[in-house]
């Protein structure tokens, strides 16, 4: 295990737009294509770079008033790395249950609020759910089986009214790359080609 916050520590500084509001989700063994099939998207384009997915992203609010989310997913591997600007898909269960079976999911999210999920599903199993601004309340089948990696990546698990989570977004992905083996870069994410398109978003929400 070598990856910590630290390492993405470029987030803010290259990503301030997304890094506002966001959601991404792993997919194991799915090319974009099938990711976005199993969600029942709607193709419609295909960018360049992360930063070209906000204005859609922000536009398709707009336009479909809650009822429908854009996604960009691009192959990362033999993963495929599904990015919401502003979106929460990743984190509903009517989305990820389905969208884990027969392989491994890793999602992680934050919003304006900072309210901020992380979830490991593997086969529609819930392994692990925990908020990374309260990293020591954790639920899941395996609440507990990565309480070290969780400290390793840069998590504060003490529970000092002084504990730190100053870099509990970054950790967040630091702990993703450790359950995947995928490593974000501003490269990766600037140079990857996305393809898009609209989602239903579940009518329970």
């Amino acid at each position: 295990m070598s990856a910590t916050a630290s390492d993405y520590a470029w987030l803010t500084d290259r990503f301030a737009g997304l890094m506002e509001a966001y959601c991404l989700t792993l997919v194991e063994g799915l090319t974009p294509d099938e990711l976005l099939d199993r969600l029942g998207a709607r193709q419609d384009s295909r960018v360049r770079g992360a930063a070209e997915l906000l204005e859609p992203a922000y536009d398709a609010w707009k336009d479909y008033d809650g009822e429908r989310a854009f996604v960009g997913v691009t192959a990362v591997g033999d993963w495929a790395l599904a990015i919401e600007p502003n979106g929460y898909l990743g984190t509903l269960d009517e989305v990820i249950v389905p969208l884990s079976r027969g392989t491994r999911l890793v999602s992680h999210f934050r919003n304006v609020n900072a309210v901020d999920h992380f979830f490991w599903l593997d086969d529609g199993v819930l392994r692990l759910h925990f908020e990374p601004l309260f990293p020591t309340h954790r639920d899941g089948s395996d609440p507990d089986g990565l309480v070290e990696t969780m400290r390793q990546v840069g998590f504060d698990l003490s529970e000092d009214d002084d504990a730190d989570f100053s870099v509990n977004t970054e950790a967040a992905f630091a702990l993703a790359e450790h359950l995947t083996g995928v490593r974000l870069t501003p490269e990766l994410l600037e140079s990857a080609t996305y393809v898009c398109g609209t989602a239903p978003v579940p009518r329970t929400h």
